[in-house]
Parts: C-alpha cells; sequence; structure tokens
C-alpha cells in the first residue's frame, strides 16, 4: 500500500488510526507510519493496547491480539502511539479516528450517524475511519446521499460538503480483501478510492504462527 501511495507523489500522507491490535506486525507497522506520515491519529486499538481503555469494551479475539500485541510492543512504537490523539485537522478538513461525536468509539455507518457528523463539524471535509468499510458521504443543501464506496470510485470535491471514510489497510470489512486507501487531489478537486492486491496468505500464516485468534486470519481472504 505504501509503495502504491509513494507512487502518486503525494503532499502528505495521513493515518486515522489503529496502526496494531490485529496484526502480526505492529512494531514495523508503527516505524512505517511514523516515519511517512505528517499526520496520524489514535485509534481505539492503539489505546487498548497501550492500556488508556480497558480491554473488557472489546471484543474476546481483540483482547487477545491486544494482549499479545502488549507483549511484543517496542519501547519506540509505544512512544509513538502514546503521542497521538484521536482527532486532528488539516485546512479544510478534520479528521477522526471513529466520529465528531466520539473520536474514539462512534461508526459512522447509517444516515443518522452521518448527519450528525456533519452537524458536529465545519469544515468542507471530514474523514473518519474506525468502521473499516470505505464511504463517501455528500451533504448538499441540507440532502445527505451516498454510501460505500468500492474501489474505483471518485468523489468530487467542492461544493457541498464531503464525509469520506478510506476503508481499512489491514482488515477490509466491505467484502473486498484487498488493502484500501484514499487519494485526496486538492487541485483537481476529487478524492479517488484505491484498493491494493497483497500476499494475505502470507500474513495469515504470520497470524497463526503467532498463536493469534484464527477467525482473524480467516476474515482477511474475505474482506468481512
Amino acid at each position: 500500500m505504501l509503495e502504491a501511495v509513494e507512487s502518486e507523489e503525494p503532499d502528505e500522507l495521513w493515518c486515522l488510526g489503529d496502526l496494531v491490535g490485529y496484526g502480526p506486525r505492529p512494531n514495523p507497522c508503527c516505524v512505517a507510519v511514523e516515519r511517512r506520515a505528517s499526520l496520524c491519529l489514535a485509534g481505539n486499538h492503539d489505546l487498548g493496547v497501550l492500556g488508556a481503555l480497558d480491554l473488557s469494551e472489546f471484543t474476546g479475539d481483540a483482547v487477545t491480539a491486544a494482549r499479545w500485541t502488549r507483549g511484543v510492543l517496542a519501547e519506540g512504537s509505544r512512544a509513538f502511539l502514546e503521542s497521538l490523539q484521536p482527532q486532528g485537522r488539516r485546512e479544510g478538513v478534520e479528521l477522526f479516528h471513529a466520529s465528531p461525536r466520539d473520536p474514539v468509539w462512534d461508526y459512522v455507518l447509517s444516515a443518522e450517524a452521518a448527519g450528525a457528523a456533519f452537524e458536529l463539524t465545519g469544515a468542507p471535509l471530514v474523514l473518519v475511519g474506525h468502521s473499516h468499510v470505505p464511504l463517501a458521504i455528500t451533504l448538499d443543501d441540507g440532502v445527505l446521499d451516498g454510501g460505500v464506496a468500492p474501489a474505483g470510485t471518485q468523489t468530487q470535491l467542492g461544493s457541498g460538503r464531503r464525509l469520506l471514510n478510506p476503508g481499512s489497510v489491514g482488515q477490509p470489512r466491505d467484502g473486498d480483501p484487498r488493502a484500501a486507501w484514499l487519494l485526496l487531489d486538492a487541485e483537481a478537486g476529487h478524492a479517488s478510492f484505491r484498493r491494493v492486491e497483497y500476499d494475505v496468505s502470507r500474513t495469515q500464516a504470520e497470524l497463526r504462527e503467532r498463536k493469534l485468534p484464527d477467525a482473524l486470519a480467516e476474515r482477511l481472504a474475505h474482506g468481512v
């Protein structure tokens, strides 16, 4: 995914959080993002691994993975994660790991949640993560429109407001197992939803080698 991003020569790389918590390589992920990202948010799994959130708030497999991650997390990775916040801002953009009404836990997966996100923000563009589902929602003249944004979706920026979710690099949940990312082109005035093939079987093998829950490996093949 990083190779695909870098081939576009972006001005900045932004990450909406959850660097650790489900995957078999938490430290390389932290190093790669710290090195490349101009802006990175803290996700609920990052906070759970750090102990800032009680693991009783997570599901069984996530708890098992978080405890394993705590045991292997390097000091440098921990320090980087501890420096992050679940929300951020750039010119004309408000960014949240989850949503404006709860930057850590709230899912934007309904018209009601999308409407609340627009009401609680003022920027033309709002970026959210957390759900692992790519979304493109528009608000024009008080009318909400849009939904899931499959690979190849292009959304015009400029008129009205936009709420976008890039989807997930490490654990997509929209039925497409490819890593998801979003390219914002302010000059051209559009956002492009991208997907990248990666070696799913290798990641599955690494999860199993570390004796992490098999469900975490299985779901990667199906994008769920």
